[in-house]
């Protein structure tokens, strides 16, 4: 099964997945913790320069995003999904979307049609949406890369975006509210994950 994480930057997705995996795995089951950008032979590097680099075209920055997203599926997901895991991903396809989508304003049929060709197809079984005030999840980071010092006005088109998306596909997407004592969101989290688990 495949599970991605979305949210504003600051929602409290690396905690949350952590505890998920420890979860899942005192239950016998063989987890893999991975995220966007930054897993596989390319990925640290890539990760490097769309967020701590200089200036990117917003094309630029897009394509850096697909690069990673074509390789981490091939090396890591993909084998993962073929053995029987569990994958929980941190940031997948709907971050594009959203980001540069939503964010950049770039077309949002043309970055969905990229984003099968980078997958091949491959889509979640479920995503967990951690929604919050994009004002209050920039405050809770300490050190801001090249994404997070963007306008507070991009961060809320983003949320848009995040939250425009899983009012398109309901089935798919479980929007959990951020904010919430981080008990509660795990609590939530660990019921919509059950929910879809065979």
């Amino acid at each position: 099964m495949f599970i991605t994480f979305e949210g504003p930057e600051g929602a409290g997705k690396s905690t949350l997945i952590a505890a998920l995996a420890e979860h899942l795995r005192t239950q016998g089951r063989t987890v893999v913790v991975t995220r966007e950008p930054g897993a596989g032979t390319v990925g640290a590097a890539i990760r490097d320069l769309v967020l701590h680099g200089k200036h990117l075209e917003p094309e630029a920055e897009t394509f850096l995003f697909l690069a990673d997203r074509t390789q981490h599926v091939a090396e890591i997901i993909r084998p993962a999904l073929e053995r029987g895991d569990i994958v929980l991903c941190d940031r997948h396809t709907d971050s594009t979307v959203a980001y540069q989508g939503y964010g950049r304003g770039q077309d949002l049929d043309r970055l969905r049609q990229w984003n099968r060709i980078a997958t091949r197809g491959l889509s979640p079984d479920m995503t967990l949406l951690l929604d919050l005030d994009p004002a209050v999840g920039l405050a809770r980071i300490a050190s801001k890369d090249r994404l997070d010092s963007e306008s507070i006005e991009f961060h809320r088109r983003i949320r848009d975006g995040f939250l425009a998306e899983a009012k398109r596909e309901p089935v798919r997407w479980v929007v959990i509210d951020a904010t919430s004592d981080p008990s509660l969101v795990l609590q939530s989290a660990k019921q919509a994950l059950m929910a879809h688990l065979p």
